[in-house]
């Protein structure tokens, strides 16, 4: 009888550090609270020399990142971030001015690439360019590709 009632308190014993385990392990995976309330904007950007964007040769390249504050190895990042706002983040009208530089007709492709991710959303660009002159004309000196 003794022998029983120690196994009875034994089994009810475990029984309950068991539960509890349970219960403390249920208590603790509670789900993942959001790190930021921005959403997401981080962008590679590049200038390459060629004609495809797919096999030109890479110059320079730079990291923006709009949210929550302008950072990146980008040299102007709030200057950037503030000219990508004021367009919405459609790079196209960036580069849709027209120039006022005296370029020449020299054949030597420069393609501007932007990919990542700009207010939550995939941004995938690229846009080329006769030469150098050409670009720097179209840019009219914006802060976004001024790296």
């Amino acid at each position: 009888m003794r022998r029983n009632l120690h196994l009875a308190f034994a089994t009810l014993a475990a029984g309950t550090l068991l539960l509890g385990g349970l219960a403390t392990a249920t208590a603790q995976a509670a789900p993942a609270k959001a790190e930021s309330l921005y959403a997401p904007s981080a962008l590679v950007l590049g200038v390459a020399r060629g004609e495809d964007p797919q096999t030109a040769t890479v110059e320079r390249a730079v990291t923006l990142s709009c949210a929550p504050t302008a950072g990146g190895t980008h040299p102007a990042p709030a200057a950037a971030c503030k000219e990508l706002a004021e367009v919405q983040g459609e790079f196209s009208e960036l580069t849709a001015g027209p120039s006022n530089r005296t370029c020449t007709r020299q054949w030597d492709p420069i393609v501007v690439t932007a990919h990542g991710v700009w207010q939550g959303k995939a941004v995938r660009f690229s846009t080329t360019y006769g030469n150098a002159c050409e670009m720097a004309g179209s840019m009219d000196d914006n802060a976004v590709f001024a790296f």
